[in-house]
């Protein structure tokens, strides 16, 4: 491992159905590279925070869009996770509301909608306190096999 990995430790998660989603992250290189913390988790559920860096501010003083998507789906991953057999994006959409700045701390919370045969569907909201960013809606897919190289 190395010495940016960083799980919180006042994580919470339910009963075994959750581990899958905290070792998925355990392995994510790109959001940990970044600081994004895993604060919860649960069935379906995810809890992330990320504070914005000078690195991800762009020309008009304000936090990159892909950095917030960023965040957004790393909470939809470990929310989709959550269940057991991996999981990838299918699509996702986002809706940017308001901006963020350097040294906002933004908080991602991703819930599961639904889930029908082995596709999913999960709504993130990123927040700056009680005050939404952006929005996002992401569709899941369930493989079926790990050591395959479907695609889904």
């Amino acid at each position: 491992m190395r010495s940016n990995y960083r799980v919180v430790r006042e994580v919470t998660h339910t009963a075994d159905v959750t581990p899958a989603a905290e070792a998925m992250f355990a392995a994510d290189e790109a959001s940990r590279g970044l600081g994004v913390e895993l604060l919860e988790h649960g069935a379906g559920t995810a809890v992330l925070r990320m504070t914005v860096t000078p690195a991800m501010v762009n020309g008009h003083g304000i936090v990159h869009g892909g950095y917030v998507f960023l965040l957004a789906d790393s909470a939809f991953a470990c929310a989709c996770n959550s269940h057991g057999p991996m999981t990838v994006a299918a699509g996702a959409d986002i809706t940017f509301v308001a901006p963020a700045y350097e040294g906002d701390a933004l908080v991602a919370r991703a819930e599961e909608r639904t889930r029908y045969g082995r596709s999913g569907l999960y709504d993130v909201t990123v927040l700056r306190g009680d005050e939404v960013i952006a929005e996002f809606r992401g569709r899941s897919r369930s493989l079926r096999s790990t050591t395959s190289k479907e695609s889904g």
